[in-house]
């Protein structure tokens, strides 16, 4: 497997949470190094008022690129509802990762999906040392290790 991607649909959070960019801000900026991953960048952030002609209330959308991939959020404020992504070519602590979230949005439900992806892809570039080493001794005949 290339790598995990985490998916939560999060549901009962606090509304208060979900509408406050400094907040989400903040959750993104210390989530990757709670679950041993690496920004490369600031949490962007962005807010959404909403329509004030329906039923959408905004929310917040945000990401956070990791040297290992990107964690995302989106927020729904009227529904109490954030939908998170986490993918990364490492393997980190789901449990770890989906308990904080829950947690920190005050939460009630989560529905957690867990997808192994690239699993094709790894065969180009496989984790273990030894099949790497392999591979390199196909494409350069030449190179002594």
């Amino acid at each position: 497997m290339f790598g995990p991607h985490l998916t939560l649909d999060i549901y009962g959070c606090n509304p208060g949470k979900l509408s406050d960019d400094k907040f989400i801000y903040n959750l993104l900026d210390e989530l990757p190094e709670l679950i041993g991953m690496h920004k490369i960048s600031k949490p962007n952030v962005t807010f959404f008022p909403g329509n004030p002609n329906s039923f959408d209330k905004g929310g917040v959308s945000a990401f956070v690129l990791i040297t290992e991939s990107h964690i995302t959020i989106h927020t729904f404020i009227a529904d109490g509802f954030a939908s998170v992504d986490i993918f990364s070519c490492n393997q980190f602590d789901v449990d770890k990762a989906t308990n904080h979230l829950m947690e920190k949005l005050e939460a009630k439900k989560v529905e957690r999906n867990f997808i192994e992806r690239g699993k094709e892809f790894v065969k180009h570039y496989p984790k273990d040392v030894k099949k790497a080493k392999a591979i390199v001794m196909t494409q350069r005949p030449k190179f002594k290790a």
